[in-house]
């Protein structure tokens, strides 16, 4: 069986701008790669219908989940969840259980739940709603893709419902060691070890450390004795080359 992939597509003019800085495609990559899901591809948008639709189809081509983030808020630049219903080629008005579940944030939802309001309780047609605890507005989860809010909070909140109704694949375990020389000088018996170990990701982070240039050699894989073996070869390594942080 293949690996699940993920794929985040970031909605926004603000991201873009600088003005808001993404914090959802790290948790979610963190979450994900708890629960055997593999993150592999993210992306940022404006809020332009044409874009979002062709970057949706592209990546849900090419993954098993796709995750949205923003753009499903009341005002008129609020235009994922009409974006994604045409991305489906699927009709999209207010539903009622939607609805249902904004109206419990008002006194007299009649009366509160105005046009702008009601404009989050629009649903695709075939969609499946993902609870929002922390504000109600819901998102929803069309084919593989899966449209929530792009607040931080709200974001986790929403993700946390959801990942119990994904399937996985064995967590992602990670390990790392610490080199006390310049990747540079790495470089080649990283890549030997990498070719004999093609069950293990290995990635070098150079930083500095007690003022030496130094690297983080991170190990990733699925398969606890294949990174059992990797991080031995690098022990091995660091000692061979009076290394060891």
């Amino acid at each position: 069986m293949t690996a699940p992939t993920a794929a985040m597509l970031t909605i926004g003019d603000e991201i873009l701008s600088g003005r808001t800085r993404d914090a959802n495609m790290p948790h979610l990559a963190v979450a994900l790669g708890a629960k055997g899901i593999a993150l592999r591809e993210a992306r940022v948008v404006p809020d332009e219908s044409e874009a979002i639709v062709a970057a949706l189809n592209a990546m849900r081509a090419a993954h098993t989940h796709v995750f949205t983030s923003g753009g499903i808020g009341p005002t008129h630049d609020d235009i994922t969840a009409d974006s994604v219903a045409a991305a489906f080629g699927v009709a999209i008005d207010v539903r009622e259980d939607a609805r249902a579940i904004l109206a419990q944030n008002y006194a007299d939802p009649e009366r509160e739940l105005n046009a702008a309001r009601l404009r989050m309780a629009r649903i695709p047609d075939g969609a499946t709603l993902i609870e929002n605890p922390v504000s109600r507005a819901p998102g929803f989860t069309l084919g593989n893709v899966h449209v929530m809010a792009g607040v931080p909070t709200i974001f986790q909140a929403m993700l946390e419902g959801l990942l119990p109704r994904l399937s996985g694949g064995p967590p992602l375990l990670s390990e790392s060691l610490r080199f006390t020389l310049p990747e540079g000088e790495l470089a080649g018996p990283l890549a030997e070890i990498a070719g004999r170990h093609g069950a293990v990701s290995l990635g070098s982070y150079p930083h500095s450390f007690g003022g030496r240039p130094c690297a983080h050699v991170v190990a990733r894989s699925s398969d606890p004795t294949a990174l059992a073996g990797a991080m031995a070869d690098l022990a091995a390594l660091a000692d061979q080359l009076g290394a060891r942080a």
